[in-house]
């Protein structure tokens, strides 16, 4: 007679065994028709580290237990799975020759690769899509099945199915493995999944793609079908909605339009900046060097290229040896520098410091460069050279808490002068390979717990996710459009610093290993600047656009006169464009409008006599006609609401 306690604290008493099925709709028919799945044995309080299990699970002994619907991001996770395998079921249903692979949910949707002796055409996935709605309107039961590992390798062996026999072969141990059946298709998964394909109702096939068997390029190309499924139609149609606005906001593309910057094949994941994209990059810079010179960072640079020797003692060349540029002279290996932090310790080593000097803050725009798989490269969200706004504290333990705070109000202050207000918090622990006993790992972690807390802030435990050094608080942006981007981090190192031999001399006299905060507030520039391209859809804030006016003439007769206005703008501090063509002005002014510049000044004969300028902005708006110094005076006023000075950068 099993007792199920609910997570609301109520217990219920059944008179026998029951499945995870029967419990729900002894709660009632809605819950019974909205159930997918369930979790046993978790906090009682809510969702946490149980056991998920299909409906058809039995429950015969006393369980916690958690219906799952699609309102949880469980479900929502179920119902993608499962969303997978119906697609592989249409899938061999239409092509029996197709080979099987790995299907896993991703971000908002799932993919499912295949091997097929031919490519996938767009004909095909609308057929394959059409045989998924068929499917699922057939309500096929989905079954759990066992099988001994043995028996499940040549299980998929005789259907020809060697990648899943392979994959079986792979894991560890020799517990039984676990199928799952919808009406003749049998596929190697844990689970859980909805009951039948009835529960699968809305989704749609997306994009193909190429994918290498494993990850590996030596492997073979296997087809990658990419789809989304959504608990509703308006679900999807909202989230069809967003990508349509992301496309118009694709930073590649608004980079092309507005001339800020191209990357091609013999550079891969290597930005080649052009004049105005250059400007940006150097307001951001410059920005971010205020802030840091304000808040006592000296600002270092360092060797782009060192030892092998020193990345091997740091932990790096383990952790990251796949991911390192390396290079070779006069019998010695050496790194292109993946990131700053080793570099730093050596400033700090040079010359004993004192408890008084401490905390040290060292500052770098540093360049890094990771050999990142050309697949995930993408625009600049995604490259293989990019510039860290970096940072690393040299502290005693005492210092940690007031260091983390003054980084936290930091991070915040910044974000919210580029306009995102809408901050995640994500606490990572500590990864399952890594340095440092548990002892350090337990200190690092309780200290950046008890920053947060004490700021009073909203935070997410995301475990096993840390830097191989120490645990690591992460700040994410949400944007206008509703997606999130990693950006800042400050990262508790109680490893590295001895490792490389850091020590400084404390009160009593004694050698000590300092405690180094890694720290970032926007990251890598490339991405941030392409997370401003997007978020403005380039419609960038007056201070940021590299041409805040441009002044255009009518007839050649205004040339003079637009050379002068140009002229004082750029006395004035402003950056301004001038366009003498010989051209409509109906033309220009839809070029400059799709360059996205702030200010248009059309200027004609009467504002020549005049000795004014007719205003027109990006947004179509006409303000009429201003006499020079006025139109200055509401320049200066839009960029100071902004919070910044609009200083001509260095």
């Amino acid at each position: 007679m099993p007792t199920i306690t609910f997570p609301d604290g109520t217990r219920r008493d059944y008179e026998k065994s029951l499945t995870v099925g029967e419990v729900a709709a002894s709660i009632g028919p809605g819950l019974a028709k909205a159930a997918l799945a369930g979790e046993i044995d978790g906090p009682i309080d809510g969702p946490g580290n149980g056991q998920l299990v299909d409906l058809s699970y039995s429950l015969e002994q006393d369980h916690t237990l958690r219906i799952i619907t699609n309102r949880d991001p469980e479900g929502l996770d179920i119902l993608r799975h499962s969303t997978a395998h119906l697609m592989a079921q249409a899938v061999k249903s239409l092509y029996p020759t197709a080979q099987v692979t790995i299907g896993p949910v991703v971000e908002d949707g799932f993919y499912y690769d295949f091997a097929f002796e031919r490519s996938f055409t767009e004909e095909d996935i609308r057929a394959i899509e059409n045989k998924m709605v068929e499917l699922a309107t057939g309500n096929h039961p989905i079954t759990r099945e066992v099988m001994p590992r043995s028996d499940a390798i040549s299980f998929f062996r005789d259907r020809a199915e060697k990648y899943k026999a392979e994959i079986i072969e792979g894991i560890p141990g020799d517990e039984p493995i676990s199928l799952y059946r919808q009406g003749d298709f049998v596929d190697l998964c844990r689970g859980p999944h909805v009951p039948d394909t009835g529960k699968l109702r809305v989704f749609k096939l997306m994009k193909l793609a190429g994918a290498y068997w494993r990850g590996d390029h030596r492997n073979e190309m296997l087809q990658r079908i990419y789809g989304t499924a959504w608990p509703d139609k308006k679900a999807l149609d909202a989230y069809l909605n967003r990508l349509e606005e992301a496309e118009k906001r694709d930073h590649r593309k608004l980079g092309r339009q507005q001339d800020l910057f191209h990357l091609q094949e013999e550079a891969p994941g290597m930005v080649f900046w052009h004049e105005k994209g250059w400007i940006i990059y150097r307001i951001v810079e410059n920005y971010i060097r205020d802030i840091i010179r304000q808040n006592d960072y000296p600002e270092v640079r360092t060797p782009q290229v060192v030892d092998r020797s020193l990345w091997e003692k740091s932990g790096h060349w383990d952790k990251f040896g796949d991911m390192i540029f390396a290079t070779h002279s006069e019998h010695r290996d050496y790194a292109v520098k993946p990131m700053n932090c080793p570099c730093h310790i050596q400033i700090f080593n040079q010359g004993l410091k004192s408890y008084r000097e401490l905390p040290l803050r060292l500052a770098e725009f540093g360049s890094c460069h990771r050999n990142e798989p050309s697949g995930t490269l993408h625009g600049l969200m995604r490259v293989r050279n990019f510039v860290q706004d970096d940072a690393h504290i040299f502290c005693t333990e005492d210092q940690i808490q007031d260091e983390v705070a003054q980084f936290i109000d930091l991070v915040f202050q910044v974000y919210e002068h580029f306009g995102f207000k809408d901050i995640l918090i994500n606490l990572s622990t500590r990864p399952e390979k890594r340095v440092g006993s548990d002892e350090v790992w337990d200190k690092a972690e309780k200290a950046l717990e008890l920053a947060l807390d004490n700021k009073g802030l909203e935070w997410k435990l995301n475990p096993g996710d840390g830097a191989f050094y120490g645990p690591k608080v992460d700040f994410s942006l949400k944007d206008s459009i509703g997606r999130i981007w990693q950006c800042g981090t400050v990262q508790v190192d109680f490893s590295m610093p001895g490792r490389l031999s850091a020590q400084y001399v404390a009160e009593d006299g004694g050698k000590r290993v300092p405690v180094m905060l890694h720290r970032a507030i926007l990251g890598s520039l490339e991405r941030f600047i392409g997370i401003l391209i997007e978020e403005h859809a380039g419609h960038l804030p007056v201070w940021l656009a590299p041409v805040q006016a441009v002044v255009l003439t009518i007839t050649d007769r205004q040339a003079e006169y637009a050379v002068k206005v140009k002229k004082l703008l750029d006395e004035s501090g402003f950056r301004a464009q001038v366009d003498l063509r010989n051209e409509k002005i109906g033309l220009k002014i839809r070029e400059h409008t799709l360059q996205r510049i702030p200010y248009l000044l059309i200027i004609g004969d009467r504002e020549v006599n005049q000795n004014s300028v007719a205003v027109r902005t990006r947004e179509g708006e006409d303000q009429g006609a201003m006499v020079l110094s006025a139109f200055i005076e509401l320049l200066e006023k839009e960029v100071i609401s902004c919070g910044h000075d609009n200083q001509p950068e260095e």
